[in-house]
């Protein structure tokens, strides 16, 4: 075939491809089928219709393509800065994968058209998965020591005043930061409120066990982010029950020296897939948000504690 004549049913491919891959984002699909059949097989395309020499410039070819489509997406607005970044690193190797197995097959016109069925027969097992599975729970567990006693940080903890601006430049890129807490009531029924930048974490306690342990089940989640976009605003479907906490806990443990070890667990879900390389990133997230309500605790008890030194002087 010539090489127009490729081009042309490449642009063809590569429109579809490109109208289905839109119409699953649309339709809020974060699965197999975005994120890892369809860069391999833009890479594959890209590669069938560049012919490259060698399998590295074959790579590069899948690669910058899937680079390409990632950039139109945020160009259209279908979506936004950070959710490009996140997916970048692994749909561009996927991408150079794709352009790397059509120019090993090219020599072989029978294991080319087997590969082209494997690929059409993943689709459909693609979809299937994503629109089927059942997200799985992940833990993510962090820990401080306070040097202030357990009930000192017990009041800091439950409820605290208005939080610093952040300085952590992935927060101030848009990921959605804890600013303060507070709580209606006291005891087990009583319903804490914590605010994100994005809206209210609502936390209904089960278990008031002070100053030890404070458990809650959480009721409503606000949007992880804010998503960076050309765009005056953009609103892409993950934004709104992808990303769920389920519960959370504190756990107090007092040390020697009038300490404290302030251990804090979040249950969350999401609905994107591979889950586990989503997970890499918001386990991280989740840490980052941890760590930044412990050290606002720990600087408020710890202050609590010197005052109370200093008045016994």
């Amino acid at each position: 075939m010539s090489t127009w004549g490729r081009v042309c049913i490449g642009m063809v491919l590569l429109a579809a491809l490109s109208a289905g891959g839109a119409g699953l984002l649309r339709r809020g699909i974060y699965g197999w089928t975005v994120f890892v059949l369809a860069p391999v097989i833009l890479g594959a395309l890209a590669g069938w219709v560049a012919q490259p020499e060698t399998g590295g410039r074959a790579g590069g070819v899948g690669a910058l393509t899937v680079l390409v489509t990632l950039g139109a997406l945020l160009g259209f607005g279908l979506e936004g800065a950070i959710c490009i970044v996140m997916a970048a690193p692994l749909a561009l190797p996927l991408g150079a994968l794709g352009g790397w197995l059509v120019y090993r097959m090219a020599p072989s016109r029978a294991a080319a058209s087997g590969g082209a069925a494997m690929l059409l027969l993943l689709a459909p097992a693609g979809f299937t998965w994503d629109t089927h599975a059942r997200p799985p729970v992940f833990t993510v567990r962090t820990a401080i020591e306070i040097a202030a006693s357990p009930e000192q940080v017990w009041r800091r903890m439950v409820a605290f005043a208005e939080m610093p601006e952040p300085r952590e430049w992935y927060f101030r890129a848009g990921l959605a930061y804890p600013t303060r807490a507070r709580i209606d009531g006291a005891g087990r029924g009583a319903t804490r409120y914590c605010e994100f930048s994005t809206g209210p974490v609502v936390e209904p306690i089960d278990v008031w066990d002070r100053p030890r342990r404070l458990r809650f089940h959480v009721t409503q989640t606000p949007s992880p982010m804010r998503e960076w976009s050309p765009y005056a605003q953009v609103q892409p479907k993950h934004l709104h029950g992808y990303m769920i906490s389920r519960a959370g806990e504190f756990r107090l443990t007092p040390l020697p020296g009038n300490r404290a070890l302030l251990e804090g667990t979040s249950w969350y879900q999401h609905g994107l897939w591979p889950a586990e390389y989503w997970r890499w990133w918001s386990d991280a997230i989740v840490h980052r948000i941890h760590l930044r309500v412990f050290r606002h605790i720990q600087a408020m008890a710890e202050a609590d504690a010197r005052g109370q030194v200093a008045r016994s002087w």
